[in-house]
């Protein structure tokens, strides 16, 4: 971040000094949440969750090099005391996000986020030094800590932005104003909390209408909710996709015989043909986002498609596709899901293993609850294990509770009726039957809501799998 002096900060947040001998004293390092990630000159701002209070690690935090603390009440070293710790670092990024003057992209949409936000980073980082949200950080103190990490040298700030509800992705963008704001689709995820699609069109589009008349609305063509947004801006709108009017298109659209999309891009400045790294037809649209913002910001077609066709993940459990030293092959997907990413990740998990099915591969689907799905749960589940059955996947394996018997429920409604799908209590359960009913040549995707802590699957496969190759990376 810019360097400033701890009566600066104190200044910009309203907050009072306690302890500090020398307000002149600078903080040069980054702001950190977790006291284990202090460094040198670093500002350590101290929450109270429910289990753990920052306040308590005040001391090892400045012991550990910090310049300062930003808390709720004096912790007995140095600190800056604020009513809202959360609003003061909101105020803070703001500060320095305006004082560094930098180009900030901010994107959300209900289900890929976090591949398109690593695919613009891929972009734009071959443009000029390039700052993004690590991982899905994406809320009120994520988006803020991210901010400030941005430096002078910084030319784009890339920032995903998430909702729970109406106002939030305001906030956030007020927070850290961009230039272009991108909205990839509006889909279920949150379901149960916003209570219908078009409330969920609601939260999404909050983000054109903070654009400036010289910002760029980066909107989906293929989405007619996205498209709708048009209206709600006052900034140029740039419109990507499928569709025939798209400004940033993609045409013949294919997969590999292995599973990776290609395809022909095409925008104002001409085309390129693409053939990404990455597994999955919904990485398609996730492309074509990317591209568009790459283009508003002045790189060309053959930059684009070069960029896109090297690009690979960024961030953890998402499509990570590994291949065992038996020719299993894991692709870890369990990072999140709803229904939209979860029909996505089948269909790319059989596309996967159509090139495999000539030598004996089969594809295992291991799932387990979308969350915050509301009334809609048992639809969307019982869709799923259905879909699983249309699109040939040789085995479901059911990973839960309540949920999981309705997606093992809508793959027997669909005519799964023999050892094609099975209901497994635990994650532990699951690792057992794969281990002892895989073979070469099988391709297994693991996926589910973060909080089933799916991931565990597919991290105990690959303990020793030393000797194989990640890809997609």
């Amino acid at each position: 971040m810019i360097t400033l002096s701890l009566a600066e900060i104190a200044e910009i947040v309203g907050g009072q000094s306690y302890d500090i001998p020398d307000p002149a004293v600078t903080v040069t390092g980054p702001v950190v949440i977790d006291s284990r990630e202090v460094a040198p000159g670093s500002l350590f701002a101290a929450f109270a969750g429910d289990r753990v209070d920052g306040h308590d690690y005040a001391r090892r935090a400045v012991e550990a090099g910090a310049a300062a603390v930003l808390a709720a009440r004096p912790v007995g070293v140095p600190a800056i005391v604020v009513d809202d710790v959360v609003g003061a670092l909101g105020a803070l990024a703001r500060a320095v996000v305006e004082r560094l003057g930098t180009t900030v992209v901010g994107l959300t949409g209900s289900a890929g986020k976090t591949s398109t936000k690593d695919l613009i980073a891929q972009l734009l980082k071959r443009k000029g030094p390039t700052v993004w949200t690590p991982g899905s950080l994406n809320n009120e103190i994520g988006l803020p800590v991210t901010a400030l990490t941005a430096t002078a040298e910084t030319e784009h700030l890339v920032l995903e932005m998430g909702a729970r509800g109406i106002g939030h992705i305001h906030y956030l963008a007020e927070l850290t104003p961009p230039r272009i704001g991108l909205v990839l689709n509006v889909g279920s995820a949150h379901l149960g909390e916003f209570g219908s699609r078009e409330a969920i069109a609601r939260a999404k589009g909050e983000l054109v209408e903070v654009l400036p008349e010289d910002g760029c609305a980066v909107l989906n063509a293929d989405d007619p909710l996205v498209r709708a947004m048009a209206s709600r801006t006052r900034a140029r709108v740039l419109l990507f996709g499928e569709a025939p009017e798209a400004d940033v298109r993609g045409e013949k659209v294919r997969m590999t015989a292995d599973g990776r999309p290609a395809f022909e891009l095409h925008t104002p400045t001409g085309c390129s043909d693409v053939t990404m790294r990455l597994y999955g037809e919904h990485h398609v649209s996730n492309a074509l986002a990317a591209a568009a913002v790459a283009h508003e910001l002045g790189m060309s077609v053959t930059e684009i498609a070069e960029a896109l066709s090297e690009a690979g993940t960024l961030s953890r459990w998402r499509m990570e596709v590994t291949e065992r030293w038996d020719g299993v092959t894991v692709v870890n997907d369990a990072y999140n899901a709803n229904p939209e990413s979860m029909r996505a990740a089948l269909r790319a998990l059989a596309a996967m293993g159509q090139a495999r099915r000539a030598d004996g591969g089969r594809t295992w689907a291991v799932l387990g609850q979308m969350a915050e799905l509301g009334d809609a749960s048992l639809s969307e589940h019982d869709a799923v294990g259905r879909l699983a059955v249309r699109l040939n996947v040789s085995k479901l394996v059911a990973v839960g509770g309540r949920e999981a018997s309705w997606l093992q429920l809508g793959a027997y409604n669909e005519g799964s009726w023999g050892e094609e799908s099975v209901h497994v209590s635990d994650a532990q359960a699951a690792v057992d039957l794969l281990r002892s009913e895989l073979r070469p040549g099988d391709v297994v995707l693991v996926k589910a809501s973060r909080s089933v802590g799916l991931e565990k699957v597919a991290l105990t496969l690959l303990e020793n799998a030393t000797e194989g190759e990640v890809a997609g990376r």
